[in-house]
């Protein structure tokens, strides 16, 4: 008498993955926007943009992360922008009031003291 060392399941077929027809990793195309920018990295840096790359949003943003030019980082990388106090500061005189001093030292906090201050 012989053993069966499977078991058999009693519906054939019922554990076989059934292939669907829809693809599953179709790329999403890339935004005008994001061609654009990262068309200008590439005259910036000398770099090729490859067409491949151009057509895919997930490929072009990875290009763009490993070819932009990357933030100094430094004793006043932390600081806000010009930019940053100046619309601060035009926010201030708006609501008639001083930006606090502990902003200017740090572009997060600038940053969330214009987001709550801003005129609506």
């Amino acid at each position: 008498m012989a053993h069966a060392s499977v078991m058999e399941p009693a519906l054939p077929g019922l554990f076989v993955p059934v292939q669907t027809d829809l693809p599953l990793n179709v790329p999403e195309p890339a935004t005008d926007k994001q061609v654009a920018y990262a068309m200008a990295i590439a005259k910036r840096t000398g770099k090729d943009l490859p067409q491949a790359v151009q057509r895919d949003r997930r490929a072009l943003s990875a290009w763009i992360d490993a070819h932009r030019v990357k933030p100094v980082e430094g004793k006043f990388s932390n600081y806000p922008s010009g930019k940053q106090v100046a619309f601060a500061e035009r926010i201030a005189r708006i609501k008639r009031q001083d930006v606090p001093r502990e902003c200017f030292k740090d572009k997060q906090l600038m940053s969330r003291w214009i987001d709550g201050n801003k005129p609506r």
